[in-house]
């Protein structure tokens, strides 16, 4: 069985997006500081091109690896931390940076678990967004797309570890 992807966002409209939207949190963290993490290995691309746009805001990262897909192309609605964050997030303004909300089970137990530890506020930005299908509440602050419900790889999100460095965002089909 052969496979090709289909381009659904092209690499142009992420940039212009990703403008935008670290213009939006740079207005609302300006002057002070802001500290980013990145939920690994999806969000790692647009994690990189949003910090280098947000602007007269103090940022710092740190990176965070959960599994609940495995080799699959569903969630199995278990949220497996890989990698733990290295800093305290105790009195900081936290921005976590996924790459796609779908169901919505990932961030809306990360999201409790990094409450949890105190920082002065949390919100979510998320590259792609896939309201369709949540099955679990998460408050998305910032979103960059709004995507139809097909399973999408490129620009840091993979089908079976492939397709992370495409420029754009596709969709796998299957001949």
């Amino acid at each position: 069985m052969a496979e090709h992807v289909r381009v659904l966002i092209p690499e142009d409209e992420i940039r212009d997006k990703i403008i935008e939207v670290a213009d939006k949190i740079s207005e609302a963290y300006k002057g002070e500081s802001l500290h980013l993490i990145c939920i690994l290995k999806g969000g790692a691309m647009f994690m990189c091109e949003l910090a280098k746009r947000i602007h007269d805001v103090n940022i710092s990262f740190d990176f965070m690896s959960v599994s609940s897909y495995g080799a699959g192309t569903t969630t199995s609605g278990i949220v497996k931390i890989v990698k733990d964050l290295d800093e305290p997030l105790e009195g900081k303004n936290v921005l976590i940076v996924e790459d796609i909300i779908d169901t919505g089970h990932t961030l809306n137990h990360l999201s409790k678990l990094l409450m949890s530890r105190g920082p002065k506020s949390i919100e979510i930005c998320t590259l792609l967004n896939k309201p369709s299908r949540r099955e679990k509440e998460v408050p998305v602050k910032y979103s960059c797309f709004e995507i139809p419900d097909e399973f999408v790889v490129g620009y840091g999100l993979d089908y079976d570890q492939k397709y992370r460095n495409l420029p754009y965002i596709g969709v796998v089909e299957f001949d």
